[in-house]
């Protein structure tokens, strides 16, 4: 997978996660930060492993922890941002 991918990738975690997350009506986070959320840790999860040797690029391990990554990001960002 490259880096368009990657970027896919966090594009489509960001919405998802911020949609489906519980908090998001009471949320100032709106959905353009949760996709910038998405895309930085999708990329910053592909450097980290590429660089620690723990995958390397297009390896079947890639996706599920760039999505994994992605997803805490963005719940973590919405959910902080909540008023409660």
């Amino acid at each position: 997978m490259g880096w368009s991918g990657i970027v896919v990738l966090g594009l489509a975690v960001g919405l998802a996660g911020w949609w489906f997350h519980p908090l998001r009506r009471s949320s100032r986070v709106g959905l353009s930060i949760a996709l910038l959320a998405g895309v930085v840790a999708a990329v910053a999860s592909k450097m980290a492993g590429n660089v620690s040797g723990l995958f390397h690029d297009g390896e079947t391990l890639e996706w599920p922890v760039c999505t994994g990554l992605a997803l805490i990001a963005v719940a973590v960002t919405v959910g902080l941002a909540s008023r409660r």
